[in-house]
Formats: C-alpha cells, sequence, structure tokens
C-alpha cells in the first residue's frame, strides 16, 4: 500500500480539526421554586414551601411571585431585631420640662396674632406639605369603606374627607388673601393608603372632583405590609399558596414616603415642614397656621398638639422624658404604675404626665429624612401579639408595627402645643352605642363648637329639640376655625340643625 503524500495528509487533518461536534447540552437549572427554597433556607423560613406538591400550577404561581417580591434580608433583620428588643431594659420616664410645652392659658394674644400670620405667610410660599394618615377601614364602624369616607351624621352629610380637604382649600384662601393675590396658592396632600384602602380611597376622589382641589396636589401612595409571624419568627402562612400579611402600623409613614421618592418630591416643591395627622379626627385643624407658625418660631425639629387628660387613669398615651434629660417621646397609660400616673407637679396643679398623645404633628423635612433612614437602620417594631388567620384557623401570632410617634426619640427638640379637646380633637373610633369615640359623640362636639362660633359672631339658634343634643355645623369654605363669621351670622336666626356655607 502506498503511503500518502504530504498534501493528502494536511487535507485528511483539516477536514478532521474543522469538523463541527455537537454543542454540549445545557446545564441543568433549579426552578424558581427550588432557587426559592434555598434562599429561604438562609432565613429559616423553608416551610413556606411545605404544601408545594399539593398546590395547581396557577397556586404555585402565586407564591412563587408573593415569595420573589419579598424583601427578605430587610424583613429578616426586622423581625430578628424587634424579637430581640422584647424584655430589654428602657431608660426611667420622667415629666417633660415645662419650657417645651405651649399652654393654652400661658399663650399670649400677640403671640397668637404673630404665629398665625407666621404660618399664613409661610404657607403662601408654598413651605407645608401636610400628609394624611389613611390606611384604616371602617370595620369597627361596621363599614369596609375607608375610614376617611364615612359620614358621620352632620347636617352636611360630608364625609370626613371632604370635611378635611375643604379645610385645606380655606387655609388655601386665608394665605393668598393675608399676603396678596399675586400667585397661587397650593398646599400639596400626601395620603397614605394602605393595600386594602388604596383603590376605594382613589375612586372615591375622583368621582367627588377631588372635593374642589387640583388633583395634581393630592397624591396618594401606600404603608407597607410585613408578614406576621409565630412567636418563634416563622412566617405565618393564610393560605397554602400566600402569607398572612398585616399594614406595618401608621408608623410605616416614613418608610413609605422614603421608597415612594415623596420625600424627594416635597424637597422639588420647597416644602420645608410637614403637617402629619389621623384622618379619624373630624375636628382636625388640617394645616394649621398658629401651630406651623409656632413651630417656626421655636425652631424645633419635630412638634405635637397635645390635650390634657382628662383623669389619671385615662387609657391614652402621654409624652414623657426617656432618661435623664434625654428625648421626648410617648409611652402608653400601661408603662405608668398608679402613683406616676396620680402624681402631680406641685408648682401648676396639673397631672405630672398629663399631656396626651392625639396624632397632630409637625416635622421639618430635614428631620423626616433623618427619622426615615434611623428608623430603618435600627428596624425596631412594636411587637403585637394578635389572633392571625392561618391554614389551621386562627392561632396566636405576631404582628409587627411602627408607630407615628416612633419618630420623636430621633428629634433633637420636640415642641408641644397645648390645644383643647373640645376644639381640636372628636375621633371615630367606634359604632354608635359604644362609650366613647363613636360618630355620634363627635357629631355633636362639631355642632357645639359651631354653634359657639355662630353665637359669638351675632347669630341666634332656634331649636325644636335640647340644645346639648343638636346645634349648627358651619362649612370649612366659610371659616377655618371661627373667624369671618360676622358678615353671615349677625343679627340672622339660625335652625338647628342645619349647615351653615357660603
Amino acid at each position: 500500500m502506498e503511503e500518502p503524500t504530504t498534501e493528502e495528509i494536511e487535507i485528511r487533518t483539516a477536514d478532521v480539526t474543522t469538523k463541527t461536534l455537537p454543542p454540549p447540552p445545557p446545564p441543568r437549572t433549579a426552578s424558581p421554586h427550588q432557587e426559592l427554597v434555598e434562599r429561604l433556607k438562609d432565613y429559616g423560613q423553608e416551610d413556606v414551601f411545605a404544601l408545594w406538591e399539593e398546590l395547581s400550577p396557577e397556586e404555585r404561581h402565586l407564591l412563587v411571585t408573593e415569595i420573589e417580591n419579598l424583601d427578605l434580608p430587610r424583613i429578616d433583620r426586622i423581625i430578628r431585631c424587634s424579637l430581640n428588643s422584647q424584655g430589654l431594659p428602657a431608660a426611667a420616664i420622667e415629666a417633660p420640662p415645662e419650657s417645651c410645652v405651649s399652654t393654652v392659658e400661658g399663650r399670649r394674644k400677640e403671640d397668637k396674632e404673630k404665629w398665625w400670620k407666621m404660618g399664613l405667610k409661610a404657607i403662601y410660599e408654598g413651605k407645608l406639605g401636610v400628609v394624611l394618615l389613611s390606611g384604616g377601614q371602617g370595620t369597627r364602624l361596621g363599614s369596609s369603606d375607608p375610614k376617611g369616607c364615612f359620614n358621620i351624621g352632620l347636617p352636611s352629610g360630608k364625609s370626613l374627607f371632604q370635611i378635611q380637604a375643604e379645610r385645606i382649600l380655606c387655609v388655601q384662601r386665608l394665605a393668598a388673601q393675608a399676603m396678596g393675590p399675586t400667585r397661587s396658592v397650593v398646599i400639596q396632600w400626601y395620603i397614605m393608603t394602605s393595600p386594602f384602602t388604596h383603590e376605594p380611597t382613589q375612586k372615591f376622589f375622583e368621582s367627588r372632583k377631588y372635593f374642589g382641589l387640583e388633583p395634581d396636589q393630592v397624591t396618594f401612595f401606600q404603608q407597607g405590609t410585613l408578614p406576621c409571624i409565630t412567636k418563634d419568627g416563622k412566617f405565618i402562612m393564610e393560605t397554602p399558596f400566600s402569607l398572612a400579611k398585616a399594614p406595618d402600623g401608621n408608623g410605616g409613614v416614613y418608610a413609605a414616603l422614603k421608597y415612594s421618592r415623596l420625600l424627594e418630591d416635597m424637597a422639588s416643591r420647597g416644602i420645608k415642614y410637614v403637617d402629619c395627622y389621623g384622618v379619624d379626627n373630624v375636628l382636625v385643624r388640617v394645616a394649621d397656621p398658629t401651630f406651623l407658625g409656632y413651630f417656626i418660631d421655636k425652631g424645633a425639629a419635630s412638634a405635637a398638639k397635645v390635650v390634657r387628660k382628662a383623669y389619671p387613669q385615662e387609657k391614652v398615651g402621654v409624652f414623657v422624658r426617656r432618661g435623664k434629660g434625654g428625648p421626648l417621646t410617648v409611652v402608653e397609660y400601661t408603662e405608668l404604675d398608679e402613683s406616676m400616673a396620680s402624681a402631680t407637679n406641685q408648682q401648676t396643679g396639673r397631672l405630672q404626665y398629663c399631656w396626651s398623645n392625639v396624632c397632630l404633628h409637625m416635622f421639618t423635612l430635614d428631620f423626616l429624612n433623618q427619622v426615615a433612614n434611623g428608623l430603618e437602620k435600627d428596624s425596631i417594631y412594636h411587637v403585637a401579639e394578635k389572633k392571625i388567620p392561618s391554614i389551621n384557623g386562627f392561632i396566636e401570632g405576631v404582628k409587627l408595627e411602627q408607630f407615628i410617634f416612633d419618630s420623636f426619640p430621633y428629634a433633637p427638640s420636640t415642641a408641644l402645643f397645648e390645644v383643647l379637646r373640645e376644639e381640636e380633637f372628636a375621633p371615630v373610633k367606634n359604632a354608635n352605642g359604644s362609650s366613647f369615640d363613636t360618630p355620634e359623640s363627635a357629631r355633636l362636639l362639631v355642632l357645639r363648637l359651631h354653634t359657639r362660633w355662630v353665637i359669638a359672631a351675632g347669630g341666634f339658634l332656634t331649636h325644636s329639640v335640647p340644645l346639648y343634643a343638636t346645634g349648627v355645623e358651619v362649612s370649612p369654605l366659610c371659616s377655618y376655625a371661627g373667624e369671618n363669621l360676622e358678615a353671615i351670622c349677625r343679627g340672622r336666626t339660625f335652625h338647628a340643625p342645619c349647615e351653615i356655607s357660603l
């Protein structure tokens, strides 16, 4: 047999080296479910997928999607920090110093006039934003609607949302009248909802044309939710394919403002001060110029309106100083023993711990940024033991919440501003028939206050039922706090109950 030539060898070699081999099989990849199980093992939460084999394809997709959307490192940090903080000794508490409180009787007329003008000037300059805490439903009122939609039975039939919107309109008008109509006055209103109230709240405003406000001055944003957990920190499954979750408390507003980038939005609009309040107070003075002026004058980072405790054992949170010379904060009534709750200040004759927190707050925007970062870094939430819906019915578990007053320990300075309960605090929390904080009790507080305004302005009332059970309602579009009513009321007679409007 002849030896191949050099040329033939080169050709054969080329044939071999250029031969295309079949591609290798792709590496086996884990399913999204398997990847999530491995991730959850890092946090001891892999039992979330315990019933995976029993789920339909649709249910599996729902479960995978929910877990993928969780910020597991953050949630794990919150659970660990919150549970580990339980039982730790807290610093002793002492009464707030008198110097940090502006009392009603200690307030001079010239101070009130100065603060009113300062507040209107800041509002005119666009420096005030308003945040409404409105995540709750009216469940205890017998309604599944957002609580702000509730009509407490005033002659006008207005909802809480409408009353508050009209107060904003009134303040805008007052600021324009005081400073001159050279520019339009707009107060940005940021409304915090929850997953349960977000869409119905938006639709309520849209269907009522934002109660006369401009749509672009109202911003809706949602508070966060957190998984409900067992006492040892495990996620509770409400169904085989979904976690039991709960809103993260009204103190979730700080994280929600941060993650919604609304703190940046406020800064871009020139807002420097933020008024923050809860939806269920029908007498709330939204964007109160006097309170804002006081806050600016004091140069504080945070402030709160307070009312005096009605009696020593009243079940309300009160302001205290935590630690010797420490920051002001709020403690629940359960933290005050009987002797502390009853202790009186020998100089003033008041209870030492008398300043009740009623969720009427003012913050600088700089401080809100500081709080949002500080609370997130510390990750300590209140641990509330509750009955949690689960696969096995309602079980003992834990909801993790932050409260609006959790911000105060971060404040370098906090100013307290006393207001009269009968003028600024009419909460709507329980259904009629309960012993306190009902729509009926709030309705009567409004009618009685507005009746005093009308009589002081020279008006008269007739009524077919006892006056303690009726009265008149003054539209917020007419008067913010009883001012400018003489032209409407003097010499006129009104038959109660009725609404006095423009």
